[in-house]
C-alpha cells in the first residue's frame, strides 16, 4: 500500500491546535496533558498495551487524528504490525463494519510509521 502522508499530516495537525490552545489556555492544555501522561504511566498494565488500547479505543471513537497520534506512539515503544492489527481486530469485534473501515487508516499509519 502507498502511503498518501496523511497519518503524518494529522500529527501535524494535532501540533498545529495543540499549539493554539496553549497560546489561549496554558492551563487546559497542561490539565489535558497531566492526565494523559497519569493514564499512561508504567503500572499494572505496561506503557505499550497501554497504547494498543488507545489504537483500538481510536477505531472505537472513529479519529483518525487518535488513530495516527497512537499508532505512532505504540510503534515508538515498540509494537509491531502485528500486535497493532491485532488490537484492531478487537475494536473491529466490538463495533462491526464501520470500525472495520477504519482497519484502512490504521494500515497506513503502519506504512507510513514504519511498524514491521
Amino acid at each position: 500500500m502507498t502511503s498518501s502522508g496523511d497519518m503524518k499530516h494529522h500529527l501535524d495537525q494535532i501540533d498545529t491546535m495543540k499549539g493554539e490552545v496553549e497560546r489561549l489556555d496554558p492551563e487546559f492544555l497542561a490539565s489535558w496533558a497531566s492526565l494523559s501522561q497519569q493514564s499512561k504511566k508504567d503500572g499494572t498494565i505496561d506503557i505499550k498495551t497501554k497504547e494498543l488500547m488507545c489504537v483500538a479505543l481510536s477505531i472505537a471513537a472513529r479519529c483518525s487524528y487518535c488513530i495516527a497520534s497512537h499508532v505512532n506512539k505504540a510503534i515508538q515503544l515498540g509494537a509491531s504490525r502485528d500486535e497493532i492489527m491485532e488490537a484492531s481486530f478487537v475494536a473491529v469485534s466490538m463495533g462491526g463494519g464501520p470500525s472495520f473501515a477504519y482497519l484502512t487508516q490504521i494500515v497506513e499509519a503502519c506504512d507510513e510509521f514504519g511498524a514491521r
